[in-house]
């Protein structure tokens, strides 16, 4: 018989596409995913597989080029955020269809930040679609959600790793994946996940050019607010990411958890695809392994 998951998946941009590199992992080895929470990356990653679309979704970002990527940038003339994310909601709704939550085969929850009463908010029915925009509303980057008598941002701003909201029955197991686990990223992990040395030169040579425009970007917005530079902010923010992380799971230890280190990859790495799906699957491999129930 098929063992039951509960699964969390953490938050923390692109390294939450290892998110998809474990649900293959799980699914492989015969585990049936009964339940899903998630935070921003892990929101969307799990609202799609949920949904029925992981397979698109993943066939979507390994053809990711740096053009592909720009071109769902749509500018936000508010100071709220730099992108509006309008277009990137358009390529998930190409990847599935939109529906209700509750009318979803697997149990969803999203969590996104009530930034007015400074609380969390968790979508357990309704629009699919606006609970993974919420999510995924990283302050600064995309523009907050006004929904009902407030506004919503990322969720992983109060609860990176959602382990209290998941449902689970009394023999599911509890796993937890989080992407921004204080550990080590030794160079035999690298040289295992990198993909040839040219293409991965390639590939790093685009992801520059993208991040020194999305500095300038943000910096050039920025020096009008006084929120500090771009590399300043990401840091923090990744930093506050994996202390909370660490603090939640502690509280509410999982029957397995996956750490993968938040150096790893960066916030903003979505065109390493093909080797944060990698790193996913082997982190999830070595955990399973290893465990025992």
């Amino acid at each position: 018989m098929k063992k039951n998951i509960a699964l969390v998946l953490s938050s923390g941009g692109a390294r939450g596409i290892a998110h998809i590199g474990v649900i293959e992992e799980l699914l492989k080895r015969g585990y049936r995913i009964h339940a899903i929470a998630g935070s921003s990356m892990g929101a969307l990653v799990g609202g799609i597989y949920a949904a029925g679309g992981l397979q698109k979704l993943t066939e979507r970002l390994l053809h990711l080029e740096k053009l592909d990527l720009f071109k769902l940038v749509d500018f936000s003339f508010t100071s709220s955020g730099l992108v509006k994310g309008d277009k990137v909601m358009r390529v998930i709704e190409s990847i599935v269809p939109d529906r209700r939550i509750e009318d979803l085969e697997i149990s969803y929850r999203a969590l996104a930040t009530d930034v007015i009463h400074k609380k969390e908010v968790v979508f357990n029915s309704g629009d699919l679609f606006q609970a993974i925009r919420a999510s995924i509303a990283i302050p600064t980057i995309f523009t907050p959600v006004p929904y009902q008598d407030t506004i919503l941002a990322d969720g992983g701003v109060l609860n990176p790793v959602p382990v209290n909201f998941v449902k689970r029955s009394r023999k599911d197991i509890l796993v937890v994946v989080n992407v921004n686990a204080i550990t080590p990223y030794s160079r035999k992990i690298r040289e295992k996940i990198h993909l040839s040395q040219k293409k991965t030169q390639v590939i790093r040579n685009n992801q520059r050019r993208l991040n020194n425009k999305l500095r300038a970007l943000l910096e050039k917005r920025n020096k009008k607010n006084h929120y500090g530079e771009f590399k300043l902010l990401s840091t923090t923010i990744e930093l506050m990411l994996g202390r909370m992380s660490q603090m939640t799971i502690e509280k509410y230890p999982p029957d397995l958890l996956i750490n993968i280190p938040r150096s790893s990859y960066g916030t903003f790495d979505f065109l390493k695809a093909k080797e944060i799906i990698r790193l996913g699957r082997m982190y999830a491999t070595k955990a399973l392994d290893q465990y025992i129930g």
